[in-house]
């Protein structure tokens, strides 16, 4: 019976010095309070101004260079239009083709005198309602028709727009 006195009175002496310990720790601990506590913010050091635009050099030499880049470009996304019209992509992939195709016409387009330039612009209208037509097409139920159009509208352009028939035209 003294063996279980003395077993209390030492379980009541441990938890008591547990207690303090822990109450010391939590509320004496400069650790623990500089961890909770709110830092401030520190300023932005204000960002350097640029006063001078920097001008990069052209990617092209002259424009026949450019011309003839931007044709192949062009060629190179409507190939990519053809084949995934032909294997029936996603419409993301067919829109991104003919986008892009449209985009380095319109460059081509840039490069021209006036006349050129309005007789290239009938093709460029007609890339623009070839991509309504595939943006319509949602579940790809004419792209047999989209692709026949996509090749026609390559032949005509690579006929009637090839650099040699066209060096003449470029500014």
């Amino acid at each position: 019976m003294r063996s279980r006195a003395i077993f209390l009175r030492f379980k009541t002496l441990m938890s008591f010095g547990i207690l303090c310990a822990l109450c010391s720790t939590l509320l004496g601990c400069e650790a623990f309070v500089k961890k909770f506590t709110r830092k401030p913010n520190k300023e932005k050091a204000p960002e350097e101004m640029v006063l001078q635009p920097e001008e990069y050099p052209s990617l092209f030499k002259n424009n026949q260079e450019a011309y003839q880049q931007y044709f192949l470009y062009w060629q190179s996304w409507q190939e990519e239009l053809g084949n995934a019209l032909l294997s029936v992509n996603s419409q993301k992939k067919q829109l991104s083709c003919i986008d892009q195709a449209i985009k380095n016409l319109t460059q081509l387009k840039t490069l021209l005198d006036e006349g050129k330039a309005a007789a290239l612009d009938a093709y460029i209208q007609q890339s623009l309602a070839l991509r309504e037509d595939i943006a319509a097409d949602i579940y790809a139920q004419n792209t047999n028709a989209n692709r026949f159009a996509a090749e026609k509208l390559k032949r005509n352009i690579m006929r009637n727009f090839s650099y040699s028939k066209t060096k003449n035209h470029i500014l």
